[in-house]
């Protein structure tokens, strides 16, 4: 089984996507691959294991089919080998999924990210069928559980079903049960990623392996330390750590996650900017709370790093 063998221990970034105003695009927003493309690269430079393009928080949903497509060949010019590209892959139906996966291994993707059917209650036998078919590319697969945006819960039953599947080699758990890893394991042989920022540090302690993440795209260089403080057992140190970020890592759970890590990018100088519909901007009561969850985990970084000199 060598897709059983894939690797995704790290910290790998689902990348948010930058846009410059262009009149002629939807939404008057183009598609800033210049700078998606130097974003890629800096995440990397700061020691993450890979990125992620066209997940969730790369509003993938929002993007135009040719547009969809240059994300994933932008990540893997940018990442040029010293990384991982874990392509999303998602779809209402198995036969959009399935094409996207095609094209992602035609453009060098190393593997996909795959929902289960986004549009549709689907039962555990057509869940399986869905991913026995994105599965026929032939790609490592890490399959996804968000069961609050697809009202499909990958419990670990289903997930070990799953995990027969010769291509599926991960679960990407986002539903914040962290009691789910042990039975995951208990059931069959998959590797656990932890799928929500806020729940790292509990996740790992229990058996994950990897973390598919989001504020990365703010912290890279903290959240890998926070990452590898786990892996290497210096349990106190990635507490200390995580406890500066957390309160900022919550909102990657929230249905704001995408504006609100994007506010984050801005507030440490690097470029966040707006998103495309239907996300709209931050209420202000929001952009208030985002805002003083940034300033605590900036100060409590800089606090930590004055100690250590």
């Amino acid at each position: 089984m060598p897709g059983k063998q894939f690797d995704l221990g790290g910290v790998i970034v689902a990348t948010t996507l930058p846009y410059k105003a262009d009149s002629s695009a939807p939404a008057g927003l183009a598609v800033d691959y210049d700078r998606y493309a130097e974003h890629c690269d800096w995440l990397i430079g700061n020691g993450c294991r890979g990125v992620g393009p066209n997940g969730s928080l790369g509003e993938y949903s929002s993007l135009t089919d040719e547009e969809r497509r240059r994300v994933v060949q932008v990540a893997v010019e940018a990442v040029d080998g010293r990384g991982l590209v874990v392509a999303g892959v998602h779809g209402a139906g198995w036969h959009q999924a399935k094409r996207w996966a095609e094209l992602a291994k035609e453009d060098g993707a190393d593997g996909v990210l795959a929902l289960p059917p986004t549009l549709y209650r689907a039962s555990d036998e057509q869940v399986v069928d869905h991913y026995r078919h994105i599965a026929e590319v032939g790609l490592p697969m890490m399959i996804y559980n968000n069961p609050f945006d697809t009202k499909v819960d990958l419990v670990p039953q289903l997930v070990a079903q799953l995990a027969e599947i010769d291509e599926v080699v991960a679960v990407k758990e986002f539903s914040g049960d962290v009691r789910r890893a042990f039975e995951i394991s208990e059931l069959c042989d998959i590797d656990i990623i932890a799928g929500a920022d806020d729940v790292l540090l509990e996740l790992m302690l229990d058996g994950a392996v990897g973390w598919f993440a989001g504020f990365p795209n703010t912290f890279p260089a903290e959240s890998v330390a926070i990452y590898e403080h786990m892996a290497a057992g210096r349990y106190e140190q990635a507490r200390e750590l995580y406890k500066q970020l957390v309160t900022v890592f919550r909102w990657d759970s929230r249905t704001e996650f995408v504006q609100a890590i994007k506010l984050g990018m801005d507030m440490v100088g690097r470029f966040g900017g707006p998103c495309r519909p239907p996300r709209g901007p931050l209420t202000p009561t929001h952009e208030k709370q985002v805002r003083a969850a940034m300033e605590r985990a900036i100060s409590g970084i800089a606090a930590l790093s004055s100690e250590e000199d």
